[in-house]
């Protein structure tokens, strides 16, 4: 995608200036809340959708005027969009006999893409016969049958409950390994876009902020936005004091110094946010050390198994959460015990504060 944009009233950008590439064989997910952008370019790229300005090319060439079913696009729908009156060997021999596809192959192609899915011998029974996972099995053998070069999923999983979900998630993750075939993939659960994707395009405001990994989203986060839209975080505000080589030291609103990673966090004298996951903070003993210290007082202590969520009033933030491992961590007494928490400048992050 080049220099695309997408207007619906002529004054109002619902995506803003899209330079994006896709590998071949890759899974790259737009993530994003609603309204970011993502479907809007996913329909785009399938041709549901005109992109205002900009082009779109497909294998070097441009598909941008070309309607939807000239693109060689597979697509699959949160809602399945299988034709209920068909068999589910006939929704699959569809987009076949569209294409002209001789019928002598039709059989065995159907045959194919049901073994995929783990679905043969279903052939003769119809969509309200089959249950979600099953049907949504189906949406995606036929967005494979054709054997396309692209593949787009518009949260397919949305409809499912959790235990499905998660295991129709392993399932695509590993036929995409298999085949080799290009996904790019919405949603807007970020657990599910960190457990499947190659890389992950963070949408917001019609733009995205960070193309990445989903270690270097959640490790290495380039704005505000994505150290609070990826994951759970920390955030205590504070002023620039010093900063170079890569980290910043900023003095916090409550009292205390911080020293942290700089992603986009600006000059001395500048607003900061300092962004700590929960998981990377500890509580010290009284003779422990650690590169930032700071005094907090428990308000809350919740077991979840293999950890307990301390939280804690923490240099002005009433919310800051530690995350202790059950084996092996210090953990407070009762609420209102007063603790030190400690972690290290690798750790956290210093972050351009949003202008309000």
């Amino acid at each position: 995608m080049r220099g695309v944009t997408k207007s619906y009233d002529g004054k109002s950008l619902v995506v803003r200036h899209l330079d994006l590439d896709v590998a071949r064989g890759e899974f790259l997910t737009l993530l994003g809340p609603s309204g970011s952008g993502k479907t809007t370019t996913l329909m785009m790229l399938a041709g549901f959708e005109a992109a205002t300005t900009g082009e779109i090319l497909l294998e070097g060439r441009s598909v941008t005027r070309l309607p939807p079913h000239k693109r060689g696009i597979g697509m699959v729908f949160q809602n399945y969009a299988l034709f209920p009156h068909m068999t589910v060997a006939q929704n699959l021999a569809y987009p076949l006999t569209v294409r002209k596809v001789p019928r002598a192959e039709i059989g065995a192609k159907v045959r194919r893409a049901l073994d995929m899915v783990r679905l043969a011998g279903f052939d003769d029974r119809r969509p309200a016969q089959l249950s979600g996972g099953q049907q949504q099995r189906v949406a995606l053998a036929r967005a494979l049958v054709f054997e396309p070069s692209l593949v787009l999923m518009d949260e397919p999983l949305g409809a499912l409950d959790k235990q499905l979900r998660e295991r129709m998630q392993f399932e695509i993750r590993t036929l995409h390994e298999q085949l080799g075939t290009t996904f790019v993939y919405v949603t807007h659960d970020q657990g599910e876009a960190l457990a499947m994707s190659d890389r992950i395009a963070v949408f917001h405001e019609g733009v995205v902020q960070q193309l990445d990994t989903a270690e270097g989203l959640y490790e290495r986060p380039q704005n505000g936005f994505v150290a609070g839209f990826i994951g759970e975080s920390n955030r205590l505000a504070g002023t620039v004091r010093t900063i170079g080589r890569g980290e910043a030291r900023v003095s916090l609103d409550a009292g205390g110094e911080i020293t942290g990673r700089v992603a986009d966090a600006e000059a001395a004298g500048t607003r900061a946010l300092v962004s700590l996951r929960p998981e990377r903070a500890r509580i010290l003993r009284p003779d422990d050390r650690a590169d930032n210290m700071l005094s907090g007082r428990v308000r809350e202590l919740i077991y979840l198994g293999d950890h307990t969520r301390v939280v804690l009033s923490v240099a002005g933030s009433d919310d800051f959460v530690v995350k202790a491992a059950n084996t092996g961590s210090v953990l407070p007494h009762g609420t209102g015990e007063t603790v030190t928490v400690g972690f290290g400048v690798q750790d956290c992050v210093a972050l351009k504060a949003a202008a309000n």
